[in-house]
């Protein structure tokens, strides 16, 4: 049997991340794959886990160049600087968060370095992949975290409270957007006792808003509501329906105390789905919270890591959402990473070894070149 893959997990060095791209807990389940595991020292402490921790693991823990040295694979939450990658080995896989469409300067280095770049949020959305999907497993902690921002800005009480005072009115929450976030959203908002709805482009939506005990908001008769794209994305829609969704949403809208945005399309700025006129239309004291912020954002005047005030409403949204959520986070982010090279260990060559629909899907990089298709286009 080969000697096992060398897996590095590198300290994050974006400003303001917080998650680390293994736990102890996947640090086990590797080792017990047959792969070695060295993590750079102080790369867990913003997820509140110690070095010692992943030393009981069976890690090694050094600084980053030894962490390095010889590795096979390298983890990490957002793509590291190809500067740093010296050395590992020729060919060594990159497995990461990589932001292909806005990171492409990164992409080319890693291709010249011949780095083999596996891009996590390009993994199809099939079914066996489901356990692999980043985008999935951090939407659904940044559709709960919106949710509770919104609330802590929000100057009244979410649930309907009836005291010898008086009579508490629920707040109303409206979510614009039912991917995982979206539903996350939903669920949240309902259990702190708001009164839910919810809208999207794709029909079969309106089931799952329901199953959760909200009020389904969508534009009837009108060509264009299925909005269904490729894997399971939504894509834009026809003129026709784009005005008939913003007339339905602005009267909606000046009902609402809080609003959580959430569309974004792949490799595309932000939707806008409000605008400053439908803000000002909005009861003051309302809260919006924009999801899309870090692709610009689907409401005007959204801007990244700040709270915005407009005509009396206020706008918030941050660059990294789940990095809110450090810990939990980071344990869902490294199962997914240990999910998709569990599901393709060999154990006589003792690493991974990709099949042709998952590796051509999620590879950027290969050879020296950059090899994906929706990056050659």
């Amino acid at each position: 049997m080969a000697t096992g893959a060398r897996i590095a997990v590198l300290r994050e060095r974006a400003s303001g991340e917080t998650r680390v791209s293994a736990t102890p807990e996947t640090v086990r389940k590797l080792i017990g794959l047959g792969a070695q595991l060295a993590v750079e020292s102080g790369a867990g402490l913003s997820a509140s886990i110690a070095d010692a921790d992943y030393l009981a693991a069976g890690a090694e823990v050094g600084p980053a160049e030894q962490v390095l040295a010889g590795a096979d694979i390298v983890f990490g939450i957002q793509g590291p600087d190809p500067a740093l990658l010296g050395p590992v080995r020729p060919g060594a896989w990159i497995v990461a968060g990589l932001d292909p469409f806005g990171q492409r300067v990164r992409i080319e280095g890693y291709a010249a370095a011949g780095l083999e770049a596996l891009a996590m949020e390009f993994m199809p959305r099939i079914t066996r992949a489901q356990s692999m999907d980043i985008l999935s497993s951090q939407s659904n902690l940044a559709g709960y975290k919106a949710v509770l921002v919104a609330a802590n800005l929000y100057g009244r009480a979410f649930p309907m409270m009836m005291t010898a005072a008086g009579t508490v009115s629920a707040a109303k929450a409206f979510v614009m957007g039912v991917g995982v976030a979206g539903l996350q959203a939903i669920a949240t908002a309902r259990r702190l006792g708001a009164q839910v709805s919810a809208t999207d482009v794709r029909s079969a939506t309106k089931e799952q808003i329901l199953s959760l005990g909200a009020k389904p908001i969508f534009v009837e008769n009108v060509a264009g509501i299925e909005g269904e794209g490729s894997g399971g994305y939504a894509t834009e829609m026809s003129e026709e329906y784009q005005r008939a969704q913003a007339e339905l949403v602005s009267s909606h809208l000046a009902k609402q105390d809080i609003v959580i945005t959430t569309a974004l399309i792949p490799g595309r700025a932000a939707p806008r789905l409000i605008s400053d006129a439908q803000i000002a239309a909005m009861k003051p004291g309302s809260v919006i919270f924009d999801l899309a912020a870090p692709q610009g954002g689907n409401v005007e005047g959204c801007v990244a890591d700040e709270v915005v005030e407009r005509h009396g409403v206020r706008i918030v949204g941050y660059s990294n959402t789940p990095a809110l959520l450090p810990a939990d986070a980071s344990a869902l982010f490294a199962r997914n990473l240990f999910n998709f090279l569990s599901a393709f260990w060999d154990k006589d060559q003792g690493r991974p070894v990709l099949d042709e629909e998952i590796g051509n899907a999620i590879r950027l990089t290969q050879g020296g070149k950059v090899v994906h298709e929706r990056l050659l286009a």
